[in-house]
């Protein structure tokens, strides 16, 4: 089973947001493989908004090595590229205006990617307002679409299904102090069908069962496990719960 294919097959998956410069230490590293192995994460999202090309190279590395859990690049900039990975989002930011982040870094990294062995997925990347500046933001200069708008990002998640993206990634930036509302996914699902990713400020597990409720493909964890690593064994405990109850 391809990469798109997985995240299209139930609700309620879980990816691991692995930034390469808060990874830079390698028994931290493998510590976190171990426990997402134990807490039965499905994805493995490696990526950042200032990360090199070396710090990528170097943690798909070491993810490929010790663990059998899919990679998936998630890209802050053209150069972040592993053909270690399993597939890469390519991220088409649409919430925003910068041409750099609708087409200039796609065209910078074409002829390479092209030529890579990545199973590559065509993205609709959209950032909301998640009530602080987060990195993603300021380096894309972007203004993210105000949470409490559902009307803009409805039709902007249309309009990239539309244009022929394959995914729809909802995100509030890492950091973000409010999350996602599960009603905007619960209402584009509605409307179209469409994978949908979302991501930023999810901290809770009661978090995570609201957006498989309402149909999130796969629900993205970074900051608080970077806060506390033993969150993944609250995951651990919820996933081998959820899968006694089917």
């Amino acid at each position: 089973m391809n990469i798109l294919d997985k995240i299209q097959s139930k609700s309620g998956q879980l990816a691991l947001l692995i930034d390469p410069e808060k990874t830079k230490n390698e028994e931290h590293l493998l510590e976190l493989i171990q426990k997402a192995e134990f807490a039965l994460i499905d994805f493995f999202f490696v990526g950042g908004s200032t990360v090199t090309r070396k710090e990528v190279e170097s943690v798909v590395s070491k993810l490929k090595k010790n663990s059998e859990i899919p990679i998936v690049l998630f890209p802050g900039s053209s150069n972040q590229l592993s053909e270690q990975a399993d597939a890469l989002l390519f991220l088409n930011l649409i919430s925003g205006r910068n041409p750099d982040f609708l087409i200039g870094h796609h065209v910078s990294c074409a002829e390479e990617v092209l030529e890579m062995n990545l199973e590559v997925i065509p993205t609709s990347y959209i950032l909301i307002d998640g009530g602080k500046m987060t990195s993603v933001a300021y380096v894309s200069q972007t203004t993210p679409i105000p949470r409490e708008n559902n009307s803009i990002s409805l039709k902007t998640g249309i309009a990239g299904y539309l244009m022929g993206q394959k995914l729809t990634y909802f995100d509030a930036g890492s950091g973000a102090v409010q999350s996602v509302p599960p009603q905007l996914i619960q209402e584009l699902k509605k409307k179209i069908d469409t994978p949908i990713i979302v991501g930023g400020g999810i901290r809770s597990i009661e978090q995570i069962e609201a957006y498989k409720n309402v149909g999130a493909n796969v629900i993205v964890i970074g900051n608080k496990i970077e806060e506390n690593i033993d969150f993944l064994l609250d995951i651990e405990t919820y996933q081998k719960s959820s899968f006694r109850a089917r």
